[in-house]
């Protein structure tokens, strides 16, 4: 007989202060990166808008790099399969920390996120193939857009509107999106992979073991560990894989507990490359994705009427919001769980709404669904952006009530003492 979970455990409850302290650091590098995120995204909308819309579609095109070793990709590709892999990098040196030394050591603790994230990305897609499937098994191929959660964007919101919300929730949307992260990554390998080449992924493994020694070694020589993580990203490229898919294998390899006292590998990677990933490689990306001609208001509305666009966004913002909020409750009741004292069903709601803004993983999936520059992409960035700014405008009115809520209450204490 299967022993009922003990009581007493609580969602959302604050986590340990070296843990507090190292998401307030993320929180830091995310919200700026968020803002540099949509910066990029709307110049790129603008440009692609402008009288000099034809420059920035030769900016996309421009390629560069050796072509001996087929790697003269444009603009455009080396944003999406180059600097994303620093992104995916860092996300998954988030995760295995998380996992081996941080709070979500406690397999209790670990399961509402993991659930929360999984629930995430089953309900939008079902939502998307419900209302794609009249529309041929073309439109069926960009089923995972809505299932992404885009992090930097969705910390800034949260940065504006939530500074008085309990800090438990800010992690816990950070830990979901990471996760939502790492299952994108999965997607991406799994379904969106259309011409495998064994033997360069199998090459692949070399340059990864290598890298995978030195690091546990404790090596930390940027010119050692540099050339192998770009021989084995291009070889993963080369495979017919996402290229994006090395960065997490890279990070999977890295040792979370270091050798000698302190920090380890992958906290000092993370340090390093965080800063990278949030205020260059996905700012950049979402300029040059994110620039697709509307045709003005009336081309913005026959847009919307795709059943693709209307997948995505329905997606985005009902999909996603019930399969987090869902799943949350179910968790909650399966576990005999409380939600922490100092917290509201309805902030969790506000929450899972905000998880709706799926920005850069999902252009990159809508990429690999339809194409670069095809009219089904095209559709379906126009439906990210207005799914992610539906999904960010109605989060941020539940919250910002909330919000309201949590600083009168902090205002009474202050008062009170």
């Amino acid at each position: 007989m299967t022993q009922a979970p003990p009581r007493g455990f609580r969602l959302f409850s604050p986590g340990s202060w070296r843990e507090a302290r190292r998401v307030v650091d993320i929180l830091r590098t995310e919200t700026v990166g968020g803002a540099l995120l949509l910066a990029g995204a709307v110049l790129g909308m603008l440009w692609a808008n402008s009288p000099w819309a034809e420059s920035y579609e030769g900016l996309r095109a421009v390629k560069i790099g050796p072509a001996a070793l087929h790697l003269d990709l444009s603009l455009a590709t080396w944003a999406a399969d180059g600097l994303l892999a620093v992104f995916f990098f860092v996300a998954g040196l988030e995760l295995k920390r998380e996992f081996v030394a941080g709070d979500l050591r406690d397999p209790r603790r670990a399961a509402i996120p993991i659930a929360a994230a999984v629930a995430g990305v089953l309900v939008p897609a079902a939502v998307y193939l419900l209302i794609t499937s009249g529309a041929g098994a073309e439109a069926a191929k960009g089923w995972a857009v809505p299932t992404a959660t885009d992090i930097a964007f969705a910390l800034a919101v949260l940065a504006v509107i939530g500074r008085h919300l309990p800090a438990a929730l800010r992690t816990f949307l950070l830990t979901l999106a990471v996760v939502d992260d790492v299952l994108a990554i999965v997607i991406i390998a799994l379904f969106y992979t259309e011409h495998l080449a064994p033997l360069p992924l199998l090459a692949a493994s070399a340059p990864l073991a290598v890298f995978a020694f030195l690091v546990r070694r404790g090596v930390r020589s940027w010119w050692l560990l540099l050339p192998l993580a770009a021989l084995a990203w291009g070889l993963v490229h080369a495979s017919g894989v996402h290229a994006t898919v090395a960065g997490v294998l890279l990070a999977f390899t890295v040792p979370v507990v270091g050798r000698r006292p302190g920090p380890g590998l992958a906290e000092h990677f993370e340090h390093r490359f965080r800063p990278l990933s949030a205020g260059v490689a996905v700012p950049v990306f979402a300029f040059l994705s994110a620039g697709v001609p509307l045709g003005g208001l009336d081309g913005l509305a026959e847009a919307l009427t795709d059943p693709v666009a209307l997948a995505v966004v329905a997606g985005l913002v009902i999909g996603k919001p019930v399969g987090v909020m869902a799943a949350t409750w179910l968790m909650a009741r399966f576990t005999r769980a409380d939600l922490d004292e100092n917290l509201a069903w309805v902030d969790v709601l506000g929450l899972s709404v905000l998880a709706g803004i799926g920005f850069t993983v999902s252009l990159l999936i809508g990429e690999l669904a339809f194409g670069i520059g095809s009219e089904r992409d095209g559709l379906t960035k126009i439906a990210v952006l207005t799914g992610s700014l539906a999904a960010a405008l109605l989060a941020a009115a539940i919250l910002r009530l909330r919000n309201n809520a949590y600083r009168r209450i902090e205002q009474a204490s202050f008062a009170e003492e």
